[in-house]
Parts: C-alpha cells; structure tokens; sequence
C-alpha cells in the first residue's frame, strides 16, 4: 500500500533531521510509528486471559474438588500446620 501524507515544513524538517541523525529510513520509521500506534489502541490490545493464559494451571495441585471442598481443604490444612 502507498501512503502521501502532507507534513508542515517544519514538521518535515524536523523529521527528516531526526530520520538522518538516526540513520532511518523514512519508510521504516513510518511503519513503526503506525504499528506502535496500532499497538495502543483498545482494539488491538491483547485480553488478560491471553496475556495470563501460559500460566494458568501451571502451578495446579492436581485436585478438581478445590472450589467444591475449599472449607475442608482449608481445614486440613490450618490443622495439619497447628499439629507440627
């Protein structure tokens, strides 16, 4: 896809100097700059389940009885703690 995009002069100065300290090249910097700002959008964002989703489960104890029997596990456990 080809892009114009009319920039002040002084706005186009600015960027081509910042372009030529850095050694950029115009094309690349405004492809960043666009998949940076996409990056920022709401909708582009990734979930909280994504970002935790390598982690869930990874610590598991192996039982599927914990939210069904929390009080007697909690239990056992304060129990067996104050029995040392």
């Amino acid at each position: 896809m080809t892009i114009t995009v009319r920039l002040p002069k002084r706005l186009d100065d600015a960027l081509r100097a910042h372009l030529a300290r850095r050694r950029v090249a115009l094309a690349d910097f405004v492809r960043e700059a666009i998949a940076e700002k996409m990056g920022r959008e709401p909708s582009m964002q990734v979930s909280a389940y994504d970002l935790g989703k390598r982690l869930f489960g990874k610590h598991g104890s192996g039982r599927n009885d914990l939210s069904a029997n929390r009080k007697a596990i909690l239990n056992e456990q304060l129990l067996g703690k104050h029995h040392r």
